[in-house]
C-alpha cells in the first residue's frame, strides 16, 4: 500500500470523524501528576526518527477519563503511570505498518488501526520519584518477551506486568497478548479512526 502524504487541513468530510477528532485531549489537562514520555515525538524509537509533529499526548476524552482513575489508584499505592504513545496520526501508522507489517505489534492501518482511534495507550509503572518499574522487556521489543504470557522474566517484573495489567483492566481498559504495554479502552471499535490530531496540537508549519 501507498505512503499518504501528511495533510493538516482539511479534516475529513465525514461529520461523526470530525467529532470524535474534536473529542481528542491532551492527558495532562485531564491527569496533571501523570509522566509523558512521548517515544515518537522524539527519534528514540524503533524507527530513529521523529514521527510525529506534536509533543503532547493525546487521547479520546472517554479514554482520558478513564485513565484519570488508573493513575488515582496506582498514586494510593505510591506509584504513577508513564505514557509512551496514545493517538496516533494515520500517516505513523501507514509508517511503522511499512516497517513492521506484523499485526501482532502493528495494527493494520487498512483496517483502521488502534491507536488512529484515540482509545489506545502504551504506558508502564513509575514510583513516585519518576523511576520506572521492572518490566519483562524495554518498550517496543518486537519479541516474546513482550508478551504477556512470557515467564521467563524475573518474578519482580513479572509482578509489576500483573499488576499493570490488573489496575488497567479495573478501569475498562484491556490489554493485547503481544505487548505489555499496550492497552484499548473496552469498546474501542466503536470509535472510528481519526486521521489526523486537531490543528491547534501541531507544531506551526515552517
Amino acid at each position: 500500500m501507498p505512503f499518504i502524504k501528511h495533510q493538516m487541513l482539511p479534516l475529513p468530510e465525514n461529520s461523526q470523524i470530525i467529532e470524535m477528532a474534536s473529542e481528542l485531549v491532551d492527558i495532562q489537562t485531564i491527569i496533571p501528576t501523570i509522566q509523558i514520555d512521548l517515544k515518537y515525538a522524539t527519534k528514540d524509537n524503533f524507527t530513529g526518527q521523529i514521527v510525529y509533529n506534536f509533543s503532547c499526548c493525546l487521547l479520546h476524552k472517554d479514554a482520558a477519563l478513564k485513565l484519570r482513575d488508573v493513575q488515582a489508584e496506582f498514586e494510593s499505592r505510591g506509584l504513577g503511570l508513564k505514557v509512551w504513545d496514545g493517538f496516533r496520526p494515520m500517516e505513523a501508522q501507514w509508517k511503522f505498518w511499512k516497517l513492521v507489517p506484523d499485526e501482532r505489534y502493528v495494527s493494520d492501518p487498512r483496517k483502521g488501526g488502534r491507536h488512529t482511534r484515540g482509545t489506545a495507550v502504551d504506558l508502564t509503572l513509575v514510583t513516585k520519584a519518576g523511576q520506572e518499574l521492572l518490566m519483562p522487556s524495554a518498550f517496543d521489543d518486537f519479541s516474546e518477551k513482550a508478551h504477556r504470557d512470557y515467564m521467563g522474566a524475573s518474578e519482580e517484573a513479572i509482578r509489576n506486568r500483573e499488576l499493570l495489567q490488573e489496575v488497567m483492566e479495573r478501569h475498562g481498559f484491556i490489554g493485547i497478548p503481544t505487548e505489555w504495554w499496550h492497552f484499548d479502552l473496552i469498546g474501542w471499535k466503536d470509535y472510528p479512526p481519526i486521521d489526523d490530531i486537531p490543528i491547534q496540537f501541531a507544531y506551526p508549519k515552517n
